[in-house]
């Protein structure tokens, strides 16, 4: 294994590892969750879950998949995006502040707040020729692809991403959110807003009306102009799923010792 893969699976894989402790919390204070022995107490104690049966084993191990689950997804989710932003950083010769885009908004309560996006590239901060022309390139087409006017289109000067592992939720707070944050990318700072997500699991509607408000979708094919594993190899030019599939064994590993492990109780 070379030094690069094994900094990246150790980069991707760190999150995960807050999975094997998680503990459901039941409504209880602290965070910490609540173990098997204090859950049997608590349902023990209360007359109707007793009665039911909802004390047992079985009803404690449901609630800690459920909510491991949950947590899977997300520190999934936490591992893709810092293995997608060090991985341009690297290749693309990008220091932190060059990488980093976020803009301030108003809550709409009179306060205000701070949004900050997973990656950035620029294209004046690409000092390879040849990935730059690419970028370049690739911008011009893309935001033309979602509906801008060429000449529009052309004005670009980079690209900022927000990475997902996956999409299916049809949340509307995050939706305007992220349509705002598509906005804001074109309006303050003329950059093509681009949702990558990593793997193919994403809703349709919610994709369709994000290209309806010109932000790009990228999703996890393997091949195809709006495909993030396309884009990393033939923009960027690192193979991320040959990443994934040489080290298929190792994170397939981790990630079923930790569901093994949130399926007992």
């Amino acid at each position: 294994m070379s030094q690069s893969d094994q900094q990246y699976i150790e980069l991707f894989l760190a999150p995960l590892m807050e999975c094997a402790s998680y503990r459901p919390a039941f409504g209880q204070s602290g965070d910490q969750g609540v173990d098997l022995r204090s859950f049997q107490s608590l349902y023990g104690s209360d007359p109707l879950y007793h009665w039911v049966g909802l004390d047992s084993e079985l009803m404690y191990a449901a609630h800690k998949a459920a909510g491991g689950m949950t947590s899977i997804y997300r520190q999934l989710g936490t591992g893709c995006e810092r293995l997608f932003r060090q991985i341009i950083k690297d290749e693309l010769r990008l220091s932190d502040e060059q990488a980093a885009w976020s803009y301030e908004y108003d809550k709409g309560d009179g306060a205000r707040a701070v949004h900050t996006l997973d990656a950035r590239i620029t294209i004046a901060d690409i000092s390879q020729k040849g990935i730059r022309d690419r970028l370049r390139e690739w911008i011009q087409a893309a935001a033309i692809s979602v509906g801008l006017q060429k000449r529009r289109a052309t004005s670009l000067v980079g690209v900022v991403f927000e990475i997902r592992q996956g999409y299916k939720s049809a949340d509307s707070k995050r939706q305007a959110a992220d349509i705002r944050f598509g906005i804001r990318a074109y309006e303050d700072a003329d950059l093509l807003p681009v949702i990558a997500i990593l793997s193919t699991q994403a809703s349709d509607v919610v994709c369709r009306r994000y290209r309806d408000n010109r932000l790009l979708v990228l999703r996890g094919h393997l091949a195809g102009p709006d495909s993030t594993f396309a884009f990393m190899r033939d923009v960027v030019g690192y193979d991320l799923a040959g990443f994934f599939q040489r080290n298929e064994h190792r994170v397939r590993t981790e990630f079923t010792r930790i569901i093994g492990h949130l399926l007992t109780p």
